[in-house]
Order: C-alpha cells, then structure tokens, then sequence
C-alpha cells in the first residue's frame, strides 16, 4: 500500500508533537509514578479532566457512572467526529521505580501499583495525537469534533463495555486504538483479522450471614460463639472450595485448543478476627478470556455451579456480580490501513545510544550479560498488517477467528475501529537469560527508554485522525466497510449488541492507595525496612 502524501494539516501536527515532546515526557512519568491501578485511579482521571480542561475541552467527569471515567469533546463546526482515548490503571504487586535496578517506587512496597504495559504511555501517545490534531484543524480551518474517553479498569475489561453500552462510541466516523506492544508480532504494525476476542469478568461473593443455622451440638453455652461449640464452616472455607474445585475442572470447562484463559483474583476473606466466629464474607474475582462468547457462557455455567456448591458445603449464600461483559472484536481492513500508512510515514521508534546504555545497566542488574544491542531487532522494524496476520495464524487453529484479550473490542461494534502497536523496549535475550517482570516495568518509567514510543504513537495517532478528517473517501470506505460487517451498521443483522446490563462494579475492595497515619500507602502495607537493591549500579532516570 502506498502511503499518501502529508497535508499541510498533517505536517503541523507532527511540529506541534516535536514541539511539546518535552511535556508528554514528564507527562507520561506523572502518570507512571501515579500507578493507580482498576476502578481506583483517582489521581490519573483528575489529572487528565484538568488538562484537556486546560486545553479548551468540555469535559464529562463520571462519565457511565464509573468516578474514574470521563468523557472530553472538542468541535471546530460541522463534520465528522473522530474518537480517541486514555487508559491509565496499573496492576497491583508491580510497583517498580524509574531505575535501572528492582526496587519500588519511594515510600511503597513491591505489592503496590505499577505499569506493566504500560498504560501510562498508552494514555499519554493518545492525548499527544489529540492536541495536535487540534492545532492542525485550529491551524487549517479543518471542521469536525474530536472525542476523548478516560478508560479505567482496562486490566479487568472494565469500562468500554459500559461505554458502549451507554452510547459514548456512538455517532463516530473512526476509533482510533492504540497499544503498546506486548507480542510478536504484532510490534510496529495494525490488526488485520484476528482481533482480540470475548471476556467475562465476575466476582462471586459468598456470605455467611446466618451461622446459626448449621449443624449445631447442644453444649448448654448461651452465646452463639461458644468455644466448645461447632461452628459452621464460612465464607473463607467456601471461598477455598470454589478455587480448588475450578482449579481441578479447569480441563473438563474447555477444549485444550483455541487459546483461551481463566485467572482468578482473592479480593476479600476473612471479615472475622481469629475468633470463634465464621468468616462473613469472602470474595473472589474470576476473568475468563476466550475466542467466542459461547465459549464464555459455557465457562460461566461451570462457574455458577462450582459457586452453588461451595456455599451449600459451607454454610454460607452466593451472589455473582458482574465486572464485564466484553464483545470478541470486529475487523475493519480501511481502518487497518489508515494506521498503518500514519505509522509508515512516521516510522518506526528509535533508540539512542543513551536508551541503550540505560538497557545495558538494566541487563547486568537483572542478571544478565550487557549486549551491544540490548533491545530486540523489532523494535525498529516495520511490519505490514497483512503480514503480522499470517504470522500470526501459524499456532491458532482455522475456526478461531479471535485471540488474546483487550476491551477495545467493544468499541469496533459502534465505529470503525484500527487498532496499531508501536514497539515499546524489550531487552534481547542472551544466553537464553530470561529477565523478571520488573525490567519492563522499569523500562516503561524511564523516559529516555519510554519516550520514543510515546512520540511515536502520538504522530501516528494524529496522521490517522486528520486522514479521517480531511479523506472523505476514506472515512467512506471504512464505513462501509463496518456496515457490511455488522450486516447494516449498528442495530444490522450480524451486529453484536452490547452485553453490558450492569452497574459499574466500582463498589468492592478493589485494592487501592490509602492515606494513613504513616502518610499515603498501598492497602498492604509497605515493607518500612530499608530496601535491598540489587547487584550492580543503582540510578535513578528521569
């Protein structure tokens, strides 16, 4: 495919991205720092509503009635409005500092928060291509709005499906998706075919709000807690035999192939002090990731049963509550293209001999030998979208049609959506050394390693969005591209409606910052004695 020659509008977006590359940079290392992680990222959404604030958004905070969430438009008169958004959660128990060595971010202890994809960039590239979007369409008289949508949660596939559902893709010319890249190969390069597929996300939760009723020996004791009297088992026993039991039938839940996934997170046990008492209450979160959602129904229905059981066994009540509902993805070649020609023009990320110096510190730190290349050759190659899709096929089998997981998906089904990957740093292997999960978490904080990704994505985002804007053909085929897949656009015969019929699940023990008498801390608390670093040179990167 041939890429188009810039416009005028296109060539100011990319001087105002070279301009203000200084402030993504410390941007993105705000929103690392910040490691807010799933449906508790205060600090990150605050921070974004005062920046596009700032730069003339009207924004919605709150935005399908999640606190996280928000929702910004722009409008330069009449024409098409083309749809761009942030994530910012990071995972718990990967709180990782800047630095060339494993070590937490100051004042938290490992367990904390922390960027694993990272999101923090993810964001940043997204808001970079929206402002300078904006200066090109301010510049060249370019009609048409621009939304932006905060995206909490997108580790538990969380907000996009009560987006969707609620109607904020709605009434789009284009989503534009970007993410950094996190397999081979899709590292520099657009989805073609084979998106992300479905998941379910619940937390079943099981109360033992009337003990009294278990199986009880008259020992004469007048109070309920008598310690020599039987008591019923409770919500932590329940909650052990619904792990163990969908542990054991993992292999009778699913066929082995078509590369499906279920992980499960302890979000609550106990409620009780070491007493006599039952534990009340116990909850645990289940994330089923699979190709269809026939496949997530099936799973479900092993899940609710496992659930029953558990709770007749122990004296306790079951309630499941959902967390998400998320459609398998929609392709859309136009789309696909659109990327792909904005990212050819940019070209792929480069990394300078002081990234690489940073890389080679952090592969002696991490046990291994500093290479004279320390980043893997993709990083700085591109690869056609077509390509990457037959790569791709060689380990799924025919019928699957969808793989791995991702809640942009949903957003496919209401506007034409690309989804692209730029390369984010990767170390080269020697030896057939494998580095533990902090390398990249700190390679994704250091900005002389981050950046080049960031500025990359932000100038692919902002080509993608003015060719929507200013290609009326374009913005045509892709269109009727997603009419033709959906059978007739939203509401068309092949069309997949959103799943959501729930509320935000904003109210459980999501773990999260706390504010202490110690000052701020993660809700386990951090370890308070002096931190060991690791073997090798310590620096801090800014």
């Amino acid at each position: 495919m041939e890429n188009p020659v810039a416009t005028s509008a296109q060539t100011t977006a990319l001087a105002c991205l070279d301009g203000i590359l200084p402030l993504l940079s410390a941007w993105t290392r705000t929103i690392f720092d910040f490691g807010e992680t799933a449906w508790r990222e205060y600090q990150s959404a605050a921070w974004y509503v005062e920046r596009l604030k700032r730069e003339g958004f009207s924004v919605e905070e709150g935005s399908g009635g999640m606190p996280t969430a928000f929702c910004a438009h722009w409008t330069n008169g009449a024409g098409p409005t083309i749809g761009l958004y942030a994530e910012y959660d990071a995972v718990p128990g990967n709180c990782q500092d800047a630095a060339t060595v494993k070590r937490p971010r100051p004042g938290l202890g490992d367990q904390a928060g922390g960027h694993t994809d990272p999101h923090s960039g993810l964001g940043i590239s997204s808001l970079g291509g929206l402002l300078a979007t904006k200066a090109a369409m301010q510049r060249h008289g370019i009609p048409g709005t621009l939304r932006f949508t905060g995206e909490p949660a997108e580790k538990v596939r969380g907000s996009k499906p009560i987006h969707a559902a609620k109607g904020y893709y709605d009434g789009l010319a284009g989503m534009i998706s970007f993410h950094p890249f996190y397999m081979l190969p899709l590292c520099n390069t657009a989805r073609w075919d084979t998106h992300c597929g479905a998941a379910y996300a619940m937390i079943y939760r099981f109360v033992c709000d009337e003990p009294e009723n278990w199986i009880r020996a008259g020992d004469g004791a007048p109070i309920p807690q008598s310690h020599s009297a039987v008591r019923a088992p409770g919500a932590n026993d329940a909650l052990a035999m619904m792990y163990m039991a969908s542990k054991a039938l993992r292999d009778s839940m699913l066929p082995h192939q078509g590369g499906w996934s279920i992980s499960e997170a302890i979000l609550t046990a106990g409620q009780a002090t070491a007493d006599n008492l039952p534990a009340g209450l116990a909850e645990i979160q289940y994330m089923i990731r699979v190709p269809t959602l026939a496949m997530a129904e099936q799973v479900t229905a092993m899940l609710d049963r496992n659930a029953q059981a558990a709770a007749a066994m122990s004296g306790c009540r079951t309630e499941r509550h959902w967390v998400s509902k998320s459609r398998p993805g929609l392709a859309n070649h136009a789309m696909a293209e659109i990327a792909y020609d904005a990212l050819s023009s940019v070209g792929p990320p480069r990394w300078d001999e002081t990234a690489k110096a940073i890389a080679r510190e952090i592969q002696v730190n991490a046990g291994g030998v500093a290479t004279d290349e320390p980043f893997i050759a993709e990083m700085e190659q591109l690869i056609a979208p077509q390509d990457a899709e037959a790569l791709l096929r060689r380990d799924l089998p025919p019928s699957q049609l969808n793989s791995t997981s991702d809640d942009y998906t949903d957003m496919g089904w209401h506007a034409p959506t690309a989804r692209f990957y730029v390369a984010r740093p990767a170390l080269r292997s020697a030896n057939g050394h494998v580095y533990p999960a902090w390398v990249m978490n700190a390679l994704g904080g250091i900005s002389a390693t981050i950046d080049p990704m960031v500025i990359c994505a932000a100038k692919t985002v902002a080509l993608a969005a003015l060719r929507l804007l200013e290609d009326k053909g374009a913005r045509d085929a892709a269109m009727d591209e997603f009419v033709t897949r959906t059978g007739g656009g939203v509401g068309g015969s092949t069309w997949i409606a959103p799943l959501c019929d729930y509320d935000p699940p904003i109210g459980f023990r999501w773990p999260e910052y706390v504010t202490t008498p110690r000052g701020r801390d993660w809700w386990i608390p951090s370890n308070q004695t002096p931190q060991a670093t690791s073997r090798g040179a310590s620096h801090d990167r800014s």
